[in-house]
């Protein structure tokens, strides 16, 4: 089966009517080509289990990863090897079964992680 168009969740808002708050759920359909993949994979990240979706159309490449209970969508930039995707202050790396999790406006080291069989 093609899937001519794949409607994604992209992000929770929050909309604000006065004091009570409603949550909103944006969706936007992303026309899948002949090319295009959807990819589940499981990564163990120091010892942490991380779920990736990767959506890889024509025209965007894209990494869904949720990280301290949130859902993240990660977008495909120019990366000298392997494919490279940011999120605000996130960059996930991977290259092979192998990846990268950092956070870019800190100091610290990144997170090692390797694809799970």
């Amino acid at each position: 089966m093609i899937l001519r168009s794949l409607p994604i969740l992209i992000a929770p808002l929050i909309a604000l009517a006065g004091t009570a708050q409603a949550e909103a759920v944006l969706s936007i359909p992303l026309p899948m080509g002949a090319e295009a993949s959807v990819t589940r994979l499981a990564y163990s990240c120091d010892g942490d289990a991380i779920a990736v979706q990767y959506i890889n159309t024509e025209a965007n490449s894209l990494a869904i990863l949720t990280l301290d209970g949130a859902e993240r969508i990660f977008v495909g930039v120019t990366a000298g090897s392997g494919a490279r995707y940011v999120s605000g202050p996130y960059e996930w790396w991977t290259k092979g079964a192998d990846a990268t999790l950092s956070e870019l406006m800190t100091e610290g080291q990144p997170r090692s992680c390797t694809a799970r069989p």
